[in-house]
């Protein structure tokens, strides 16, 4: 005889097909708030760090600056989700030395878009409080490459592992199509190999996690509808 189903069991069902849509919701979310406060903030400061006068944009640009570094920690909060998703799709066929790779590289690359934004931080609060000290004493022109270098050197290719570990799991595992996989491929290489061309190949990492995302919602909502039936 078939045992009675407990009231509590329903809900719980119904939470774990919401988890990979909310999660999936966070993805998108990440890929919105990096790229608008990567864009405000390539748009604010000037790329030639070889310039004499580069230090003006704080003149005319430290609000959209700090307005572009208030996004970043709610930007990074998405981003774990999102790699919460990722992993909740790969369930008991996680590879162990992949997914370390994996996940290593995604926190690497939240760390150090996190510090290249607090030394950009800590450079229009210095310039607000003491203006000429910034620019006299090289401090400026130091902080300047610390971002170039951190955000185009390291974090991005960093980024560029994290795609290239995930690709491989979804190869082996199968959880994603082929297309994606090969997208995954293409865009990592593209990371890890030109990035010094152009600083804004670096949305490139935030348009492919839209994609992915975009990807696991409609899977889940499908899925929730087939459940319906």
């Amino acid at each position: 005889m078939d045992e009675p189903s407990h009231p509590h069991h329903r809900p719980l069902a119904r939470q774990a097909l919401r988890t990979p849509r909310a999660a999936a919701v966070a993805g998108i979310l990440f890929a919105v708030l990096f790229t608008i406060s990567v864009g405000l903030m390539r748009l604010a400061i000037p790329e030639n760090i070889a310039r004499a006068d580069a230090y003006t944009w704080l003149q005319t640009n430290a609000g959209t600056v700090q307005f572009a570094l208030m996004l970043m920690p709610f930007a990074g909060i998405a981003f774990l989700w999102f790699i919460g998703v990722i992993r909740d799709r790969l369930g008991a066929h996680e590879d162990q030395f992949l997914s370390t790779v994996f996940f290593g590289s995604g926190l690497l690359f939240l760390a150090m878009v996190f510090s290249s934004a607090a030394v950009a931080g800590g450079m229009v609060s210095a310039y607000a409080l003491d203006r000429e000290t910034l620019e006299t004493s090289g401090v400026f022109t130091f902080g300047r490459f610390v971002i170039y270098t951190i955000t185009n050197v390291y974090a991005i290719r960093m980024a560029g592992v994290f795609m290239l570990s995930l690709g491989t799991i979804w190869m082996r595992t199968r959880v994603m199509p082929r297309f994606l996989v090969f997208l995954t491929y293409i865009l990592a290489i593209v990371l890890l190999v030109v990035i010094n061309m152009t600083a804004w190949v670096m949305l490139v990492f935030p348009l492919w996690v839209f994609v992915i995302s975009v990807f696991i919602l409609f899977v889940s909502v499908r899925g929730d509808g087939e459940h319906a039936k």
